[in-house]
């Protein structure tokens, strides 16, 4: 399958401080691509060297055929963004800041009108146009803003951290969105620090503190770590043996897989620096 986007060796610093460091991965055009990890980890910093916000200290990349370094503009022009804080207008209307957003994507008038009814059925907006943004609630906006990411019809979606400070029934219905536009051919990058939202991705890289840990599908890596354990690990299933200092379960969550991998990553760097 052919990639929306292939990244070689991209490091990011500020000062001597390495935010990114030394990334290689590849996405699939038309998948759920999701990047875990705690905040602060720099899991934005690639976003935005991805779309162009930041320039990146060296390696290469590519996204949708597009240099990240040379052609910023026709990345933008092909891809939606939606930032982890919410960006939209709040004084103005639904309606209003889905014209603004139209305008900025260069929309043309004739699809507009289609292009504003179709967003507004796809995030059940219907009625709701006239309000003043900053009167809806949190799912509410956020489906708005995803919205008008896509208003142009991109190839490819980014969501930073999108779900973060909504309520269950909230981010769930989002996600039915982002199923639906994977169903359409759009691929999807989404950064998140919920495990549980990871199973719904194709693919998920683990990234901690400018690193990826590890790349996969997630029963892939649920696997990895549950290997991992041998033979100590119970036969049946379920069970339960110490890896790398912690626990680790025969049939491991997400979560399990994570912790497993910074201990990992943790005494790989002790061992280092103790080496004479």
């Amino acid at each position: 399958m052919e990639n929306a986007i292939e990244i070689r060796n991209l490091t990011k610093k500020f000062g001597d401080f390495v935010a990114v460091n030394d990334i290689s991965f590849d996405v699939k055009k038309g998948e759920i691509f999701g990047f875990l990890g705690p905040n602060g980890s720099g899991k934005t910093t690639v976003i935005r060297m991805l779309i162009g916000l930041l320039s990146a200290t060296s390696g290469s990349g590519n996204v949708l055929g597009y240099d990240i370094m040379k052609e910023n503009a026709e990345i933008r022009k092909h891809t939606g963004y939606m930032s982890q804080k919410f960006s939209l207008y709040d004084d103005i209307t639904v309606e209003e800041n889905l014209d603004f957003y139209a305008g900025i994507y260069g929309v043309a008038d004739d699809q507009l009108a289609q292009r504003k009814r179709e967003i507004l059925e796809m995030a059940d907006l219907v009625g709701k146009e006239k309000l003043i943004t900053g009167s809806l609630s949190g799912g509410w906006k956020q489906r708005l803003a995803l919205g008008c990411a896509i208003i142009h019809e991109p190839e490819m979606l980014f969501l930073d951290e999108p779900t973060g400070g909504v309520d269950p029934i909230a981010r769930r219905q989002f996600w039915d969105i982002i199923y639906s536009l994977s169903q359409k051919g759009v691929t999807v990058f989404v950064t998140t620090h919920y495990m549980d939202e990871a199973e719904h991705c194709n693919t998920i890289g683990f990234f901690y503190y400018g690193s990826v840990l590890l790349m996969d599908t997630p029963l892939n890596m649920k696997n990895h770590v549950s290997g991992a354990a041998g033979d100590s690990l119970s036969p049946g299933g379920g069970g339960s043996a110490a890896i790398g200092g912690s626990t680790a379960l025969a049939k491991p969550t997400l979560e399990d897989v994570f912790v497993y991998l910074v201990e990992q990553k943790t005494d790989e760097e002790d061992n280092y620096e103790t080496e004479p």
